[in-house]
């Protein structure tokens, strides 16, 4: 546990990498809105939306042997010519997707945004809190297990990879600090422990890694409902729409992840409908994992702002998790009404981007945007995949 304030040097790349869950959109919100301030205090939040997400999934998933990887190449680069342009100032760059890097991405990640003035930071939050929340967040994405049969799978079925091979590898907290210290060194990881009973510490840990004067990151005072929790009900019918898509054959995308979800979002449920539970059993279970990942990061030795020993509290007694019988009428007409707006959106989106990718297409290489030529290499794609799975003659 540290209680002395640490500071980064001027020059230094403070990189966030979240995992997933741990406060990272409130913490990302409020970098985002403080950008004018950050600046008046020699601090550049970098890039240009709420986080770094397009340049984290590039570097962490282009395989530059392929067209698509290299475009994706083109994006990481740009956003480090970026970071370098803020020059002997501090650059503060968060996001959640940096988590997914393996041992080599992690180590292309540093050398790209600076070699050993990058500074990782970890946010650390107690498993049984993140448990529910990631899996509402998979279900979101297409996921069609109730959480009990995923709890399951995560806790009980080595190798504990299906039915969301990723989650371990994002959230085996020990692993991922090890990665990351061997890709940076270990003075230059840091470890914030996040404390739902106190929310406002983690803005006063950035705070001081950046030495900013306290108040300067304050949470959002309307997020729209950008990353609102379900409720267990609303969460139950994605579930059940998720189950009916695979069964009919369709998609379970774009027209659930943007569509359908946001308008449940915006919605404000009753203080009747009951939020998700953990059961006992994976509650223990989650707890042991803790305290196991906590011991082997204190072994490692990085630095730690806040009291490792939130991370293994057990959580309180609570009975199985059961799927309810029955979903609020209003939850289920904002579903319909958001899958509509999504179905409309998406057509829409398709017939422009067909026509960009007519124009795009006649334009040198040079000449076009890394944006335009994923899209363009990606329509290439699923050209060939017509052609191959519906040969002329």
């Amino acid at each position: 546990m540290s209680k002395e304030r640490f500071t980064v040097a001027p020059g230094t790349r403070l990189l966030h990498i979240g995992p997933h869950k741990t406060g990272t959109t409130a913490l990302q919100g409020a970098f985002h809105q403080a950008r004018v301030e950050l600046a008046s205090h020699g601090v550049v939040y970098a890039g240009k939306g709420r986080q770094a997400k397009e340049p984290a999934a590039a570097i962490t998933t282009a395989d530059p042997l392929t067209e698509a990887g290299a475009a994706k190449k083109a994006v990481w680069d740009a956003f480090c010519a970026e970071v370098a342009e803020a020059g002997d100032r501090r650059v503060a760059i968060s996001s959640e997707f940096f988590s997914q890097a393996d041992a080599e991405a992690a180590r292309n990640v540093v050398k790209g945004l600076g070699g050993t003035d990058v500074h990782v930071v970890v946010t650390l939050r107690p498993l049984h809190r993140i448990l529910p929340s990631h899996w509402q967040q998979y279900v979101k994405h297409g996921l069609c297990e109730s959480y009990e049969d995923w709890l399951d799978g995560m806790l009980r079925r080595p190798p504990y990879e299906k039915p969301t091979p990723d989650f371990w590898h994002r959230q085996r907290h020990d692993a991922l600090l090890a990665r990351w210290a061997d890709a940076a060194g270990l003075d230059n990881v840091t470890v914030v422990v996040v404390d739902d009973a106190e929310p406002l510490r983690l803005f006063r840990a950035f705070e001081g890694l950046l030495d900013l004067p306290e108040g300067t990151l304050v949470p959002e005072e309307d997020d729209c409902g950008a990353n609102r929790s379900l409720t267990q009900s609303q969460t139950e019918l994605v579930v059940r729409l998720n189950r009916r898509l695979r069964e009919l054959d369709l998609p379970r995308g774009k027209v659930v992840r943007e569509g359908v979800v946001p308008q449940m979002q915006a919605y404000k449920p009753s203080s009747g409908e009951p939020r998700i539970t953990t059961p006992a059993w994976a509650g223990e279970a989650a707890a042991e994992v803790a305290e196991e990942m906590v011991a082997n990061i204190s072994s490692l030795g990085v630095r730690v702002i806040g009291d490792l020993s939130t991370l293994t509290r057990r959580p309180g007694v609570t009975t199985a998790s059961t799927a309810p019988a029955d979903v609020p009428t209003a939850a289920a007409v904002e579903a319909v009404l958001g899958g509509i707006r999504a179905g409309s959106a998406l057509e829409l989106s398709r017939q422009a981007e067909r026509s960009r990718s007519d124009s795009v297409e006649d334009r040198p290489v040079r000449q076009v945007t890394a944006q335009d030529l994923l899209r363009v290499v990606a329509r290439r794609a699923r050209r060939r995949l017509r052609r191959r799975t519906h040969p002329s003659g």
